[in-house]
């Protein structure tokens, strides 16, 4: 009996994907791009069968092609999705540029696997470097030492992206063979770089854990970032008088009884990719976004989630109604650039960044975030720096760095003001220097309703 009561379960998840298959064929997503509707942004119309993590797919599109959304509306109630994002290019223009409104075109409408119900978001293969992910205790020099470990291990660094938050700092890295230019795949090498590197992130903490994975794929960058620190628990703070209370951002929870959903309401400053922050992780955290409005068309951001659990149930107690909130608080924190932009520019060669970084270092600047990216035999490298113990760069530090350096390679993107009274806030407080070498609203007190 219990072999046929298997076999009949199996038959009826297999008609399920079926039909669901069917449901899409007949109704193919449609993507409607209008520059005419709105005077400040370009309005894109998705409609499409719904099924989970649809609407993270679609902000992660618009987001990795650096649009700012400034305000969204958002059903996915029943089996169809639909959304209305207005969006503009990073100079606060409309999109214009026709080949990539044919990309969102594409990449959301009939042809596209967004869809496809065996598409797992954000997943990219590679046979050209191998993904390894850092997590462990920020400290001084930690980026340093672990530069230096992939260096002598004749490892290339492509690619990769650090953050840090309440006290943990995480990275993505992607790395191939210094000589052939390919992903490491020698079972071998792969596990002495693993050993060496969690040695290196294990330091002298045993309160906090180490962890070092060496991977031939990985889901998108910033997901997984955000996947790793939440995996950590950065959101449980050890000491709150570290954190400055007026800076962050506020979040509140209450269940609307009338219609089952709990309803999560996010106010903060604006900043580039808030949206797929908060999305990611309440998709990572199984719940589902029934309806939404964004806007974030002044400085401050304004978000509003009507979500339930994959399990149909909005939230159900007290403890987890902290836990969302404390979730979200840590997302939109882990991303906040905190310190004064430099961005470099200069053809790729063997050292650069080390050079680069120790130059930094001599000068008491500590890099805070850090993107790093070779691309077509170019470092294209994006640093946030602070002065020494968090207080703001002097405007003569930075000259003398760019005289270094060289003006032309090394450009500060901000003001004398933001010099002088650098970006608050985050609470990071990363401690490193000496980064790469590389060739190539809130409010922590529970709003209670209950039915």
């Amino acid at each position: 009996m219990a072999f046929m009561s298997d076999v009949n379960m199996s038959f009826s998840h297999y008609m399920d994907d079926e039909y669901e298959k069917l449901f899409r064929r007949m109704n193919p997503p449609r993507v409607v791009i209008d520059n005419e509707a709105c005077k400040n942004a370009t309005v894109i119309r998705v409609d499409s069968a719904n099924k989970y993590g649809i609407l993270l797919e679609v902000v992660q599109i618009l987001t990795d092609l650096n649009l700012i959304i400034t305000k969204a509306y958002i059903s996915s109630d029943g089996g169809w999705f639909m959304d209305v994002f207005n969006v503009t290019g990073q100079d606060g223009n409309k999109v214009t540029d026709e080949a990539i409104l044919d990309y969102i075109r594409k990449s959301l409408g009939p042809e596209s696997c967004v869809t496809s119900p065996m598409r797992s978001v954000g997943v990219k293969q590679t046979m050209d470097h191998t993904a390894i992910e850092l997590m462990g205790s920020d400290r001084p020099g930690l980026l340093s030492e672990v530069s230096a470990v992939l260096t002598n291990l004749k490892c290339n660094i492509v690619n990769a992206e650090v953050w840090t938050h309440n006290t943990r700092a995480a990275a993505v890295m992607h790395v191939n063979d210094e000589v052939t230019g390919s992903a490491i795949t020698d079972p071998q090498r792969l596990s002495i770089i693993k050993e060496l590197l969690c040695n290196v992130l294990g330091g002298g903490n045993r309160k906090r854990g180490a962890k070092t994975v060496v991977t031939d794929d990985v889901t998108h960058t910033e997901r997984r970032l955000h996947q790793m620190m939440f995996a950590d628990r950065d959101y449980e703070r050890v000491n709150d008088d570290d954190f400055d209370e007026k800076q962050r951002p506020n979040v509140n929870v209450v269940n609307w009884s009338d219609k089952d959903y709990s309803v999560v309401t996010i106010q903060c400053k604006d900043r580039p990719k808030l949206l797929f922050d908060t999305v990611c992780t309440l998709t990572d955290m199984q719940y589902v976004v029934f309806h939404a409005n964004i806007d974030a068309e002044g400085p401050e951001a304004y978000q509003e989630y009507y979500i339930k659990h994959i399990d149909g149930s909005p939230v159900k107690s007290d403890a987890e109604r902290q836990r969302v909130i404390q979730c979200l608080a840590a997302a939109i924190e882990r991303r906040v650039s905190e310190g004064l932009k430099l961005e470099l520019c200069t053809t790729d060669r063997v050292g650069l960044l080390s050079d680069v970084t120790r130059i930094f270092r001599e000068n008491s600047l500590t890099v805070t975030r850090a993107e790093v990216a070779t691309k077509g035999g170019k470092a294209v490298n994006t640093f946030y720096v602070r002065g020494a113990s968090g207080f703001p760069v002097d405007s003569k530090t930075v000259e003398s760095i760019r005289q270094t350096i060289g003006n032309t390679i090394l450009k500060v993107k901000g003001t004398p003001e933001e010099m002088k009274s650098v970006a608050q806030d985050s609470p990071t407080r990363s401690l490193f220097s000496g980064l790469f070498k590389s060739r190539s609203f809130v409010n922590f007190g529970l709003v209670k309703s209950y039915s």
